[in-house]
């Protein structure tokens, strides 16, 4: 009713619907953990593509393997990735290239954005071709290998200034930032020609613990700093060195240990040669965890750095973004799997499988890669970790358990609103108009099996399942059911015979 009713006539007042939409949330956003030519260091980076990855981390880099999962991931139609490199944590750190830039007050200290020999490749100039010469100075940077450069104009070393050089060089610049501690003198520096830095070296190797460690915010963990990614693939270490099977399963703990709702995908390492050997890895593994999926054999690719050379490559990337590619085509319900899921960007497998050994390994949970004449090469297997046949268990299938991650996922963040209000039945029949008008959407889309959305799905909020118990203690309970749609892994087709027909 408005507040206050004073003259004669028509008032008009709206009144709230009750409808709150809620959005489904991203199904296909990638974590990568590894090792980088250079970029922030343990700090979680979005992109969208493989030409942001080479502006912001250096691109394709030999001792990287993340940087062929990310392209392969691109190549096969992934969206979006959040990129995390690692760098060793002990005595062969990576350090930054520094350059000393004099002036009659001390030397002003600057070093490149992040670590890595990347730096070397840099010169730094100064001049004071500035709105005042005597106060304030540029900063030409450029990279001499990659061309990029960077101009940073009105600089001053005075910290009250809206262009104080620390300040403009941590927010603004891509290329240089002041020497953490370093003393800022009190006269700008003196012009100077473009010169190189000093130092700057990639560290040594990096290793499982820096890829997850047991605490902190770094490899992995540094993830809790990111807002959501539904797959995470952790590339092999080195050309030569595999992830080790405690990091997978680490790794795996950490994803329900945050609450993360993601998928992890295991590759296999490369001493997995054959069925009997990918087996023996499945055994070691001893990882029978809904949110992972395993995928052999490895892949055949050309590699640009080695004039198209073909190379072993983990499958990860090009599985995630098969996987991307489903998701926007036909949704996350779809099994990322089948002819469709084809595998681009690669020239073979480095084992391929018959029928009957295929056969060997899907029962075991085990996803196979196969090669198939005009076809190509797809992912043949759609089965989480708990996909084995002998555990029986309701996240066998990877669509599966990954519809059930979107709709727990999307419904967390759509229920917000529900957090202190009145907790009575004008707020559980708005819980169940929304949640219902979001499953009905997935149920029009095909998501759910069933031809009535009875069949298909529920949302039940009431007094049954919210007693007076829990409204003391503060408590809604909603109850969500949905039936999922499985994959048609076996195609039997019965084929008779018709006998001739005798005449009557």
């Amino acid at each position: 009713m408005p507040a206050e009713l004073t003259y004669p006539g028509v008032y008009v007042e709206e009144l709230a619907s009750g409808v709150r939409p809620i959005v489904g949330v991203s199904t296909s956003t990638t974590a990568f953990v590894g090792r980088a030519l250079k970029g922030p260091v343990d700090k979680p980076v979005t992109i969208h593509s493989f030409a942001d990855y080479e502006r912001v981390f250096g691109g394709l880099w030999e001792d990287s393997r993340m940087s062929f999962a990310v392209r392969q991931y691109f190549q096969n139609e992934g969206r979006e990735a959040v990129i995390v490199r690692v760098t060793r944590g002990v005595a062969t750190l990576a350090t930054p290239t520094t350059w000393a830039l004099g002036g009659p007050a001390g030397d002003l200290h600057v070093e490149a954005s992040s670590p890595g020999a990347w730096g070397a490749n840099l010169t730094v100039a100064v001049n004071h071709d500035s709105a005042d010469p005597a106060n304030l100075f540029n900063l030409l940077v450029a990279d001499t290998t990659t061309g990029d450069t960077e101009t940073l104009r009105n600089l001053s070393v005075d910290p009250a200034a809206p262009t104080f050089v620390t300040k403009v060089l941590a927010q603004r610049a891509r290329l240089l930032i002041v020497t953490d501690g370093s003393v800022v003198p009190a006269t700008i520096p003196a012009a100077a020609a473009a010169a190189a830095g000093v130092g700057g070296d990639d560290g040594g190797p990096i290793r499982d613990v820096d890829v997850m460690p047991a605490s902190g915010r770094q490899g992995v963990r540094a993830l809790d700093a990111t807002d959501i990614f539904n797959l995470l693939c952790l590339p092999p270490l080195a050309t030569d060195t595999d992830v080790a099977t405690s990091t997978f399963v680490d790794a795996a703990a950490y994803l329900h240990e945050a609450t993360r709702r993601a998928l992890l995908i295991v590759d296999p390492p490369s001493a997995s040669t054959d069925p009997a050997a990918i087996q023996a890895f499945q055994t070691t593994l001893n990882l029978a965890d809904e949110n992972a999926a395993l995928f052999f054999p490895r892949l055949l690719a050309p590699n640009p750095l080695k004039d198209n050379l073909i190379e072993e490559f983990a499958p990860c990337g090009a599985i995630a973004g098969s996987f991307a590619r489903t998701d926007a085509t036909r949704g996350v319900w779809k099994a990322p799997a089948g002819t469709d899921a084809r595998i681009a960007g690669i020239s073979g497998l480095t084992y391929v499988l018959t029928d009957d050994e295929n056969g060997d390994l899907n029962p075991l949970g085990i996803n196979a890669l196969r090669t198939f004449p005009l076809i190509g090469t797809v992912v043949w297997g759609s089965r989480t970790l708990r996909g084995a046949d002998a555990l029986t268990d309701q996240w066998k299938y990877i669509p599966v358990r990954r519809t059930a991650l979107y709709i727990e996922e999307t419904l967390y963040r759509g229920l917000k609103w529900v957090v202190f209000e009145p907790n009575d039945e004008p707020l559980w029949s708005q819980i169940r108009l929304n949640v219902g008008a979001f499953l009905n959407g997935l149920f029009r889309q095909g998501a759910f099996q069933g031809t009535t959305p009875a069949q298909a799905y529920f949302v039940k909020c009431d007094s049954e399942t919210t007693t007076q118990g829990d409204i003391d203690r503060g408590v809604v309970n909603i109850v969500v059911g949905f039936a999922p749609l499985k994959p048609a892994e076996f195609v039997v087709l019965k084929i008779q015979q018709l006998a001739g027909q005798l005449a009557a």
